[in-house]
């Protein structure tokens, strides 16, 4: 099939499964032309297949900058442009206190979760600039601003400097090239094998009461990538716990 030079060309890491899988499932639906990047190429290729349409596939540890950087330059080579770049890899852990936690545990959660995103936005943002426009979507926790899970507290953090960067990106973008737009978002539990791949094993989120369906998320997170709120709970109910929360700190 021809490349259609009027769709939207979208990146997502971590496309291979979870929320990037569901997220490349959606805006396929959508008649976007998408690059799909992640460590497993062969997942990667027989989704391809099955999302026809405008699909590049990129074989990538986004934990790399150099494979980071190539995911930008093969997008490049076959579509011309990027319009949307979403850093949707990440890794979970499970530790039972915030006492017990290693070094290694904190680096492996700040290697995941928040550098492989910097790498994301220092790669896809000066292609931005460039055009003078674009859309750069990292994909946080509400774990990052509610601490309804303590076991997952170094994730926690991760996320919550990956909120601290965005939101210091969109500030000093703001001022300088408007038409930017540096989404961020914060799912809460969300049926995927997430827990069952976190680091010290955890509960399936798919079993977890109340767990989001994978696809009500990827659908919010299309809604918003051109038009709405820069911070997008994939629930509209989602910002009530965060205030519970501030309001419940505030009141100490």
């Amino acid at each position: 099939m021809d490349d259609d030079p009027s769709a939207p060309v979208v990146v997502i890491t971590g496309a291979s499964a979870g929320i990037g899988a569901a997220l490349a499932r959606e805006l396929a639906g959508r008649h976007a032309a998408l690059v799909l990047a992640a460590r497993r190429e062969e997942i990667l290729r027989e989704m391809a297949v099955t999302l026809g349409g405008a699909v590049e596939v990129v074989p990538a540890d986004v934990t790399r900058r150099a494979d980071v950087q190539r995911v930008l330059d093969q997008a490049l080579a076959r579509f011309g442009r990027v319009d949307v770049w979403v850093n949707n890899a990440g890794r979970g852990i499970s530790r039972p206190s915030v006492l017990g936690l290693s070094d290694e545990d904190l680096e492996a959660m700040f290697r995941d979760n928040t550098r492989s995103a910097l790498y994301g936005m220092q790669v896809a943002v000066p292609h931005f600039q460039a055009r003078g426009k674009g859309v750069l979507v990292n994909v946080s926790s509400m774990l990052s601003r509610t601490p309804r899970a303590t076991m997952r507290a170094a994730y926690s953090a991760s996320k919550a400097a990956l909120n601290s960067l965005t939101e210091s990106l969109r500030f000093e973008l703001a001022a300088t090239h408007p038409n930017i737009r540096v989404v961020l978002v914060l799912p809460g539990v969300v049926a995927t094998d997430f827990g069952l791949h976190a680091l010290g094993g955890g509960p399936d989120s798919r079993t977890l009461p109340g767990a989001q369906p994978v696809e009500e998320v990827a659908r919010a997170i299309a809604d918003g990538l051109f038009s709405g709120p820069l911070d997008v709970y994939t629930r509209p109910e989602g910002v009530e716990p965060v205030l519970q929360h501030l309001r419940g700190l505030a009141g100490r």
